[in-house]
């Protein structure tokens, strides 16, 4: 994937990194050969978005996710069967439900049936709403879920005598989760452990965390940098990670007396780390979601006239948000899936720049959800980049159109018309909200069709070599780590994956059929799926790999 030599038949590798390639490598001996038999290397895939820790606690959760459940009676039957397991008190915990599929959303008097009184929790596909039962509500203060308040940039839904019906959106969310956050530390090192595995399985040599640290939001525990660190030292964790810290663990620094500060102690901001774990940019949520259409949008959504979403801040201290970090050194990446959310962002990154300039931030934008020409090339303008997720659109692409106007419709989840403003367009998943296999990412970014089989913005496909690019050097540009990341060429880090078919020559339909073989990060098999057979796995000095 380096344009000046896109294609190579042998692969050196020293230290970790490549050393050269081809006929450079003609008269050297290698510690170690690995023969692929002729299979096809890409460099490692880099998900710019992708929730790893949530990944991991979504693996050991309850598995509601359309496919293992079609129906809420399914969804009732499944709470009712994993109560049955757990002592009167102890919480059922399921996530992945999209009540776009089931005809709505569960209820707290029928998982208070279904679960024998326990307290549950189920978190919606979208990470953006959860539903609880009774007995949550009563953990937290609130009997028969009478008395519970509303919230700013938040949503609880209730009967006609104000009584909460189960339904909690964005920060309406916080109190239920303070019942179970934070996390003990040795269930996150478990989480970790079972989305890193499953990260080496999909060929993710690199992954972008967007959102930790705040346990009431998107966090684990005050100390997440602490549990990704020791998942890295132990060797839990093999995929490089890169962390956003939540906006909220962001605060004044006392002791200036001619300034403020806005950061995290001691300074430390984005860039700070190694190859292996790096601090990216602070990750803010302005909105809600799409599919819960809570997202901030200029229209109201089809069939809801009084609906145009929610932002989560308030624009005036959205705004210093991201200018205060943009001032303090930070790359600001704030979620922003309506075009009204994407307004009030673009607003905050011009005013930060006019004020202090610093036209290598590398500010983005994720989701970028719902937007306009003028909207992109604005962006474009502005340097930002624009993270999109390519599954959500055989995942969720039907219920996103269904929750718009018809002339709205083209404008969801655009990625050719970002490359042809200019833009560098990343690849991620927004896992566990999608599942992170970026073959089936790949997939939809070529072919745009939704679960139904409707093309969803056709003029936005993109070809294989523009998708497979976005999830390489796109996602490694997105942090500023492409002089290391994205490319098979002398100098990078030795981070590939090899695949069972080759993804430019086999029909563009069948993308999402093709499975990893191998991963190799800083020339270390991490993962072989029987195409490396035999050997140690380790490659200690240097190595010749011919694929």
């Amino acid at each position: 994937m380096d344009p000046a030599r896109p294609t190579a038949n042998r692969i050196g590798v020293m230290h970790g990194r490549i050393v050269g390639l081809d006929s450079d490598l003609d008269g050297v001996s290698a510690r170690r050969t690995v023969n692929l038999q002729g299979a096809p290397v890409l460099p490692g895939f880099h998900d710019a978005h992708n929730h790893l820790s949530l990944t991991g606690a979504r693996l050991a959760s309850l598995n509601l996710r359309h496919g293992v459940i079609q129906s809420m009676d399914a969804l009732y039957a499944a709470v009712a069967q994993k109560a049955a397991a757990l002592p009167p008190d102890g919480w059922v915990r399921g996530s992945g439900y999209d009540q776009n599929l089931l005809g709505g959303h569960p209820t707290a008097e029928r998982l208070d049936a279904a679960s024998g009184g326990r307290p549950v929790i189920l978190e919606h596909v979208s990470g953006h709403m959860i539903t609880v039962s009774t007995r949550a509500f009563e953990l937290a203060g609130y009997p028969d879920r009478h008395g519970v308040p509303d919230f700013d940039g938040g949503f609880v839904a209730r009967s006609a005598d104000g009584r909460a019906e189960g339904l909690l959106q964005e920060k309406a969310m916080s109190f239920i989760y303070e019942l179970v956050r934070p996390m003990a530390l040795d269930e996150v090192q478990r989480n970790l452990a079972l989305a890193g595995e499953q990260a080496l399985r999909y060929g993710l040599t690199s992954i972008t965390e967007p959102g930790i640290g705040d346990y009431k939001m998107v966090g684990n525990s005050p100390v997440d940098f602490h549990s990704y660190q020791q998942a890295v030292e132990n060797r839990v964790l093999s995929t490089r990670i890169t962390l956003m810290p939540y906006c909220t663990t962001l605060h004044d620094i006392e002791g200036f007396k001619d300034r403020g500060w806005f950061g995290l102690d001691l300074g430390i901001r984005t860039g700070l780390g190694n190859e292996r774990l790096q601090i990216g940019p602070v990750k803010i949520v302005s909105d809600g979601s799409f599919i819960g259409r809570s997202a901030a949008m200029h229209h109201c959504y089809h069939g809801e006239p009084d609906n145009h979403g929610v932002l989560l801040f308030e624009p005036a201290k959205l705004h210093a948000m991201i200018i205060r970090a943009h001032e303090a050194g930070w790359a600001v990446a704030t979620h922003a899936i309506g075009d009204a959310a994407i307004d009030h962002v673009m607003d905050a990154v011009e005013e930060a720049q006019r004020v202090h300039p610093r036209p290598a931030a590398r500010h983005r934008i994720e989701h970028f959800a719902v937007a306009t020409d003028a909207q992109i090339e604005r962006a474009a303008a502005l340097g930002l980049t624009a993270v999109p997720q390519g599954v959500f659109i055989s995942d969720f692409g039907d219920g996103m159109m269904a929750a718009v106007e018809p002339e709205v419709a083209p404008l969801i989840y655009r990625m050719k018309s970002l490359l042809k403003a200019g833009m560098v367009l990343p690849g991620s998943s927004d896992a566990p909200v999608s599942d992170g296999n970026p073959l089936v990412s790949l997939h939809d970014m070529v072919n745009r069709r939704t679960s139904s089989g409707a093309l969803l913005g056709p003029e936005e496909r993109l070809t294989v070599e523009e998708a497979v690019r976005a999830y390489t050097f796109g996602s490694a540009y997105a942090v500023g780590q492409e002089r290391d990341k994205g490319q098979l060429r002398v100098g990078q880090l030795a981070d590939f994956a090899a695949l069972s078919d080759d993804l430019f020559a086999i029909p563009q339909e069948t993308i999402r059929d093709v499975t990893v073989g191998a991963t190799v990060i800083g020339g270390e098999m991490v993962f072989d799926d029987g195409m490396v057979r035999g050997g140690e796995s380790e490659m200690e000095k240097a190595a010749i790999l011919a694929g």
